[in-house]
C-alpha cells in the first residue's frame, strides 16, 4: 500500500494516523473516566491522570503530522459522490474534530501550566506555557471539560456518519480509511 493518499484511497500514513489517534483519544478518555473510581491522592488515580495528560499531548503532537499529511496529499473522492450538503457537513465535522484534537490537549497543557503543576510527557517535563494563575486554571479546566463532553458527541456522530455511508448510502467513505483494502 502506498503511504500517500491517491485520488481513490487514503494512504497508509493517513490510515495509520487516523486509527492510532482514535486509540489515543479513547485511552485518554478511559484514563480520565477511570480515575474517578480511585480515592483522591491514591497512586492509581495519579497514574491515570498522568497517562491522561501524556496521551492527550500525544494527540496534540500527532495532529500536526496528520494535518501535514492531509495538506500534502489529495483527499480521495467519495464514490458515488454524495450531495453537496453532505460534503459541507463532512468538512465542518472534520474541521471541528481537528479543533478538538488541537484545542483539548492545548487546554490541558494550559491548565497544568496555570496550576503550577509539572507537565509530564513520557519521562520528560514540558515547559509551562503560562505562569501560575489558579483562577485561570479553573476557567480553562471548565472549557477543557466542555470540549471533552463535546468530543464524545463529535466522535460518535463521525462514527455514525461512516456507518451510514457504508450501510445506507453504500459509497466508499468508510472503505477509503480501512487498512488492508484495495
Amino acid at each position: 500500500m502506498n503511504w500517500k493518499n491517491t485520488p481513490s484511497r487514503y494512504g497508509s500514513l493517513s490510515i495509520a494516523l487516523h486509527w492510532l489517534m482514535l486509540l489515543l483519544i479513547a485511552a485518554a478518555y478511559a484514563c480520565i473516566e477511570l480515575k474517578g473510581n480511585f480515592p483522591k491522592g491514591s497512586d492509581t488515580r495519579e497514574l491515570l491522570k498522568q497517562w491522561h495528560f501524556m496521551l492527550g499531548l500525544s494527540v496534540f503532537a500527532l495532529v500536526w503530522l496528520r494535518l501535514l499529511a492531509r495538506a500534502l496529499s489529495p483527499t480521495p473522492a467519495i464514490q458515488p459522490a454524495p450531495p453537496s450538503w453532505q460534503n459541507l457537513l463532512a468538512k465542518l465535522m472534520h474541521l471541528t474534530l481537528y479543533a478538538l484534537m488541537i484545542g483539548a490537549p492545548l487546554a490541558g497543557w494550559l491548565i497544568l501550566s496555570a496550576a503550577g503543576k509539572p507537565i509530564p510527557f513520557f519521562g520528560l517535563e514540558l515547559p509551562a506555557l503560562i505562569g501560575p494563575n489558579k483562577e485561570l486554571a479553573g476557567q480553562i479546566k471548565e472549557l477543557h471539560e466542555l470540549a471533552g463532553t463535546a468530543g464524545y458527541w463529535l466522535i460518535g456522530l463521525h462514527a455514525i456518519a461512516g456507518l451510514y455511508h457504508h450501510y445506507v448510502a453504500r459509497d466508499n467513505t468508510l472503505t477509503r480509511m480501512l487498512p488492508g483494502r484495495n
